[in-house]
């Protein structure tokens, strides 16, 4: 009869427990600018639950029942009067109190991706980073437009203090302070839906066409023929051929289509302001 082996002193080492992930809520507030957004704000809030510890939402005026699913997530709501894109958003800025900020339009959500992309960026807190870019991309008819208006990078995870709301309403841009500051991009995407059919975004565009085109006149554009002509065509390749806008379908040329709509408006409206602007001023010096 043999004598079996002794037992090993130790066991085999076991394998290394993964490193715990950031401590939720993060440090982190989420700025929302809103008004009747009752189909898409629930699904705004869902998605950045539980990782942030302010949410801050300024109301121009719902008389649906935005403010009422704000509050049912705790969130902090400041009404105000509509100070246009770019003022409003830097009021919804200016008071969140968490070292981060991400700012969101009340129809755009995070999916699940890039919830974990901002999680691990917060919890990181890469001091050489002074914020974050988000590809947003349309969510339309129960699809993706993965190629019309993609990429659509747009920094929307910032320090705070580091970042402030600029461009010309209705085009705002959320950009870093200073020039050496550095931004990354992280992976997931923001899903926006802005429309749900292709008649409510155009005559959403035509709003947007004035708005821009007053923009224009106030920083000294005037257009004419050969803006009429070129614009709206460019916009159309750039989306049909450059983007490959096609690939997504009747959806893709629908969009690429849009996008060529509303910069005609935005000439058009333009044209016609010029001329009210230089007829006052006619009118002015010839009463």
């Amino acid at each position: 009869m043999t004598t079996p082996p002794p037992a090993p002193s130790h066991t085999p080492d076991a394998a290394p427990a993964p490193a715990p992930g950031p401590a939720l809520p993060l440090p982190l507030s989420v700025a929302i600018v809103c008004k009747d957004n009752e189909p898409t704000i629930a699904r705004t809030l869902e998605t950045v639950a539980g990782i942030a510890r302010q949410i801050v939402a300024v109301d121009s005026g719902s008389t649906d029942r935005t403010i009422e699913i704000l509050e049912s997530c705790n969130a902090q709501v400041v009404t105000s009067d509509w100070l246009g894109h770019i003022k409003t958003k830097q009021k919804a800025l200016d008071l969140c109190e968490q070292p981060w900020v991400l700012c969101l339009d009340s129809d755009e959500s995070i999916e699940p991706e890039l919830r974990e992309s901002i999680i691990a960026a917060v919890g990181a807190d890469d001091p050489a980073v002074a914020g974050y870019e988000i590809n947003r991309k349309i969510w339309w008819d129960g699809v993706w437009l993965n190629h019309a208006w993609q990429p659509e990078w747009r920094l929307r995870l910032v320090r705070n203090g580091k970042a402030r709301w600029g461009g010309y309403d209705p085009h705002d841009a959320l950009g870093l302070l200073a020039p050496t500051d550095r931004a990354g991009r992280l992976a997931g995407d923001m899903r926006h839906e802005s429309f749900r059919t292709i008649t409510e975004h155009l005559e959403g565009q035509v709003r947007h066409a004035h708005r821009a085109a007053q923009s224009y006149l106030d920083m000294g554009r005037t257009g004419g023929p050969v803006s009429l002509l070129c614009s709206p065509a460019s916009a159309l390749f750039k989306q049909v051929i450059l983007k490959q806008a096609f690939r997504d379908g009747w959806r893709g040329w629908a969009a690429a289509a849009s996008t060529a709509c509303a910069t005609l408006m935005k000439h058009i409206i333009l044209l016609e302001l010029a001329h009210e602007k230089k007829q006052a001023r006619r009118d002015e010096h010839h009463p």
